[in-house]
């Protein structure tokens, strides 16, 4: 094996960056973590999915066993009414392993302590102000006045990526999809066991999913429309308690898990997630000796279940990539291997958002989707639905040097 690239730089210390540098670290790069915060954020972030693809790829860079630790099984979704009644269900394709649901902050530090046992060092305080390139190197200047180099640069720091920026300034911002996103554990639930599957409910005024398990402790989502989008910090200055009567407002009528789930949140257990948001498609993947990764280059809203699984599948690809060519080929080989297939789960899942958010989908939806639901059933070939879960990347075989992007997947 020719190793072309022998360091690296990864901005972003989230849940995608520990994944990146461990992926490169396993190719035989030198990767260093560098975070814009003072500490792990252990406390940030709600409830997330991690579906069989997402999971399989970990395994193949050895941190498969963090997601099973930390995670519950998800054998599939229940889909239901204001009413309380059933609209469909989504199961796990037949022979893959269960999803599993995580809390964002577990899996964060989870992933973040594996990384570092694979001997990755993360830096803390370190926020990206510029970048400059030459020839041979890649720098990176942060706000405190330091700098770092290397032989590449990866940006896995989120949807409002400041690499992303850097490189193409006139990148496409983040979109809000009108809805405001909160979660919460509950220690008792009072309830019956969901079994193993996740209850969405699609309220009159908000959505609700929601977990109970065998001992019925679980824990709930919820996206709430607000037209005027609000900043993390915004939504969090408005205070838990404000924010769980308007959210108790919101499902009042409902007849479904909510109001009682709501009533038995503590406040102080509340997760105010912030605003839904996505990325349109990303023209510049790439520049010089800086690339994108994850949420920076790809970001899908919580609706599609695939935001963090998709960040982990990039992260190992472009890990192959880098371990197998230039990192100039090693770039167009990795965006030729991904933007079909995240490009196409994004437009799935603005159109999911686009009917959480709007009152009359929202009536249509309750009245067709039950009979859709059967029409698809009949009518897909056998395994047409399996295409976002059986994604296997097989960490072994060489990476050719000519993989075509082809933007716009169907």
């Amino acid at each position: 094996m020719t190793v072309h690239t022998r360091t690296a730089l990864v901005i972003g210390g989230g849940v995608a960056g520990p994944v990146v540098a461990t992926a490169l670290r396993r190719a035989g790069v030198e990767a260093t973590v560098y975070e814009a915060y003072d500490s792990a954020a252990d406390g940030v972030g709600g409830g997330l999915s991690i579906a069989p693809n997402g999971q399989d790829a970990l395994d193949a860079i050895g941190l498969g066993d963090v997601v099973r630790e930390v995670g519950r099984p998800l054998a599939g979704t229940v889909l239901r009414s204001w009413k309380g009644a059933v609209l469909g269900e989504i199961s796990v394709p037949p022979g893959l392993p269960d999803l599993r649901f995580v809390w964002r902050a577990e899996l964060s530090r989870g992933l973040r302590d594996a990384a570092a046992g694979h001997g990755v060092r993360t830096v803390y305080g370190k926020r990206l102000e510029r970048i400059e390139q030459d020839g041979e190197r890649v720098t990176a200047h942060f706000a405190d006045g330091t700098s770092a180099s290397a032989d590449v640069l990866v940006g896995a720091d989120g949807i409002r990526s400041t690499v992303r920026r850097l490189i193409d300034p006139a990148a496409p911002r983040p979109e809000y999809a009108g809805l405001l996103g909160f979660a919460a554990p509950v220690a008792d639930t009072g309830m019956a066991s969901t079994g193993r599957r996740l209850n969405i409910s699609y309220g009159r005024r908000a959505s609700c999913g929601y977990l109970v398990y065998d001992d019925s402790s679980g824990g709930w989502f919820m996206n709430l429309p607000h037209r005027e989008p609000m900043t993390v910090a915004q939504a969090r200055a408005v205070g838990t308690d404000q924010w769980l009567r308007t959210l108790r407002e919101a499902v009042a009528d409902d007849r479904s898990a909510a109001p009682e789930l709501l009533r038995r949140t503590d406040p102080a257990d509340l997760l105010i997630t912030g605003p839904l948001e996505t990325l349109s498609t990303v023209p510049t993947w790439s520049r010089g000796r800086v690339v994108l990764v994850g949420d920076a280059v790809h970001a899908t809203s919580p609706s599609a279940g695939q935001g963090a699984s998709l960040a982990f599948e990039s992260a190992v690809q472009l890990a192959r990539c880098l371990r197998d060519l230039p990192y100039a080929e090693a770039f167009v080989a990795y965006e030729g291997l991904r933007r079909e297939r995240v490009e196409r789960i994004i437009a799935a899942a603005a159109r999911t958002n686009r009917n959480k958010a709007n009152a009359s989908a929202r009536i249509v939806r309750d009245v067709l989707l039950p009979i859709t639901m059967r029409i698809a059933m009949k009518m897909l070939r056998p395994g047409k639905m399996t295409w976002q879960f059986d994604h296997h990347i097989d960490w072994d075989a060489p990476v050719p040097g000519t993989v075509p992007v082809r933007a716009g997947g169907a």
